[in-house]
């Protein structure tokens, strides 16, 4: 390696923050939440240009009204999150730095009600809020993707680098398909995304109930969503055990959850 290239990624690596996650397990992040939010938006831009949107305004009005309670109960000072229905098969959906959710139209045929749909939203939610993305576009500058990761974040417009800002944010730049997060990831998200829902009213027993139907949807192997998680059996045991948690949370919502998105 270069001299001068060496040298750019230790000064790198010197001013970038150590941090801890939600769930207490440390992560390093190069990336301020400004250079995340627009590689997000710019990321979701070309989202929307690649796939065709649902025109159903019923499925529509459903989604969002899901999406708009788990986004309410965020802690801190949030954007007003954006919510887009892709028209597709796939079995999925994302959440993006910068206040971006895309949802699948064929996940709805998997999450049967308003529950098991928090559920979904609630863990994709989970994933901007613990710097997942950050976390990612961070290790893959330290591992070599690119060192013009800095350059894309600083001007994530830029048609050319679609390619390189979208995979580092576990996007398909050709064929929007959602690239997983790891292991620690994703249980992580199931941990905090358990919580948002039954915080904003849905019944976090579903969420076992969604995790079961998706374990049978495509196969041995399920559909994408679960694609990285050790096993269905681990994830569904893991949200057992944190029911005794979550369900007073749940419970103390109820009077004053005012809507049903149903």
């Amino acid at each position: 390696m270069k001299p001068l290239m060496m040298l750019v990624i230790l000064t790198l690596l010197a001013g970038c923050a150590t941090h801890q996650s939600p769930t207490g397990r440390g992560q390093t992040l190069l990336f301020s939440a400004q250079e995340m939010d627009q590689m997000g938006a710019a990321s979701f831009e070309e989202m929307k240009k690649q796939q065709p949107l649902s025109k159903n305004r019923q499925v529509n009005q459903y989604v969002a009204c899901v999406a708009e309670r788990i986004t309410a109960v965020l802690p801190g000072q949030q954007p007003n999150w954006e919510v887009v229905v892709f028209e597709s098969e796939q079995v999925n959906a994302f959440a993006l730095p910068g206040g971006h959710i895309g949802v699948y139209t064929g996940l709805l045929k998997v999450a049967n009600n308003q529950d098991q749909l928090a559920t979904v939203i609630g863990h994709e939610v989970a994933h901007v809020l613990a710097n997942h993305s950050n976390e990612q576009v961070s290790r893959a500058q330290m591992t070599g993707v690119g060192m013009q990761l800095a350059n894309v974040a600083l001007d994530a417009g830029g048609v050319s680098n679609k390619d390189l800002y979208m995979s580092a944010l576990g996007l398909g730049a050709q064929v929007g398909f959602i690239l997983p997060y790891g292991c620690e990831q994703e249980s992580e998200a199931d941990i905090m995304g358990v919580e948002l829902m039954a915080r904003a009213g849905f019944d976090p027993s579903q969420s076992i109930l969604l995790w079961q139907n998706m374990a049978k949807a495509g196969g041995s192997q399920g559909p994408e969503l679960l694609s990285t998680h050790p096993s269905h059996d681990h994830r569904i045991a893991d949200l057992q055990q944190m029911q005794a948690k979550v369900l007073p949370l749940y419970q103390n919502t109820q009077s004053s959850v005012k809507n049903s998105c149903e």
